[in-house]
């Protein structure tokens, strides 16, 4: 059943197909997925395309990641000039996972292609879309760079890795440490110092906290988070030994709702980018979000670095933390080219600049200046030290990916008023009988 389901989540997007003409790929090629890469595939003196999905467009951005990842593509280019080339496809993320359904349906799966872990992953392992790359990780020593093989857990499927971290982030509490001082707040430890700050930020005339609702999956994290607060277990909730109606998440929804009165009035519509937005530019002094927001904090206000504070969410013991990840085509005519260029993400040059520029935990054994890292990545090492363990986003560790976008679209009904706490666990527990347990 639930393998029929992928494929026709899959096989739906073929509607769109058409619509991806010119979507945004950085150099107006976005178009020549692995069928149509077909100067590759052997033919000896002939240059190999490969194709490349990603969720930014990498001309337009100032996010430091992203502008790593382009100078990756770049300098693999240049090493590899003549043998192969990397055309980038390119989109934003609220749009991504669509696109990228419509050309697999179209049979224009990109060679190589970014992927959350967890159900949004198994949705391309599942069909055999993405290639296990067990050899190619084996070869000449590539897997030992790593950490360790902890780093490819949510990648693994039956024994078999089918992508590889790129990078490893941690959700926090970014905050504006010269409101705080000014308001006379303290950085929180438990729910009630957080409620407490945001009280001092909001009589002090500043906006306590940032966040969108418009972006579904942001506010689904905050929930996230204050599930863990309450015990939540999805695990027993997805084999039926726990209930939804329990009350764990209807206290929950309502910290949920406590905290929604200090958001920024605008939050029901704002995207991630408009959130974030308003925390560097000094709207407002807390940012839920990852950590990859470093990168695009500090590429859009470098001089605000200075005064960016990092705190781990408020009474929780764990943190939500994960790695975006490559995967390679199960039809690509390049496989080699493919993964030489997914090894090239990981290589020492990647690495070094994903610590050092972008503010993320490297994957590798790479060794990186530490001075020259961002201040926050140091605060969120500090914060990784102190957790007693990780676990994942809540929309990303559901049974499914269908399960997931419930959850989070329910926490928005919550947030909107549409549904109350309790209607929310009812609705919650209702869609997992009917979706989720055997």
């Amino acid at each position: 059943m639930k393998k029929r389901r992928i494929l026709a989540t899959i096989m739906t997007a073929a509607m769109f197909a058409t619509t991806l003409v010119g979507c945004g790929s950085d150099n107006n090629s976005s178009s020549g997925g692995s069928s149509s890469s077909g100067n590759g595939g052997g033919d000896s003196g002939k240059v190999q395309e490969i194709t490349w999905m990603f969720w930014d467009d990498l001309n337009a951005t100032e996010d430091l990641i992203s502008l790593g990842y382009k100078e990756t593509i770049e300098r693999f280019n240049n090493d590899f000039k003549g043998k192969y080339h990397v055309t980038p496809i390119t989109t934003n993320l609220e749009e991504y996972y669509n696109k990228l359904n419509a050309l697999v349906a179209a049979g224009d799966t990109p060679d190589v292609f970014i992927v959350s872990p967890g159900p949004q992953l198994t949705d391309y392992v599942e069909p055999g879309v993405a290639a296990p790359l067990d050899d190619y990780l084996n070869k000449d020593g590539w897997k030992d760079t790593f950490t360790s093989d902890a780093v490819f857990t949510q990648q693994t499927y039956d024994g078999k890795i089918y992508a590889v971290p790129l990078n490893t982030a941690a959700a926090c509490c970014f905050y504006n440490t010269e409101m705080f001082e000014k308001a006379g707040a303290k950085v929180p430890t438990n729910w009630d110092e957080m409620m407490e700050a945001c009280e001092k930020l909001k009589a002090a005339n500043y906006t306590p906290v940032t966040i969108s609702a418009g972006t579904a999956w942001c506010l689904s994290m905050v929930a996230g988070y204050l599930c863990e607060a309450e015990g939540v277990d999805l695990s027993k909730l997805a084999d039926g030994s726990a209930s939804w109606e329990d009350g764990k998440l209807e206290s929950a929804c309502n910290k949920l709702l406590d905290l929604s009165k200090y958001f920024q009035r605008t939050a029901a519509g704002d995207t991630n980018d408009v959130a974030t937005a308003n925390f560097y530019n000094e709207e407002a002094a807390i940012l839920i979000q990852g950590s990859w927001a470093i990168a695009q904090i500090n590429g859009s206000n470098p001089d605000f670095e200075s005064k960016c504070g990092v705190f781990q969410f408020p009474g929780v013991d764990r943190i939500i933390a994960k790695s975006d990840s490559l995967c390679m085509s199960s039809t690509t005519k390049n496989p080699e080219g493919a993964a030489a260029l997914i090894k090239y993400f990981t290589d020492d040059t990647a690495q070094k600049y994903t610590a050092e520029k972008g503010g993320k935990i490297p994957v590798t054994k790479v060794q990186y200046d530490v001075s020259a890292a961002p201040k926050q990545l140091g605060y969120v090492m500090d914060v990784f030290g102190s957790a007693k363990g990780t676990f994942g986003f809540y929309n990303e560790s559901m049974p499914t990916t269908e399960t997931g976008a419930h959850f989070d679209d329910t926490m928005v009904s919550v947030f909107l008023g549409d549904m109350k706490p309790a209607e929310a666990a009812k609705d919650m527990e209702e869609f997992y009988k009917a979706n989720c347990r055997k």
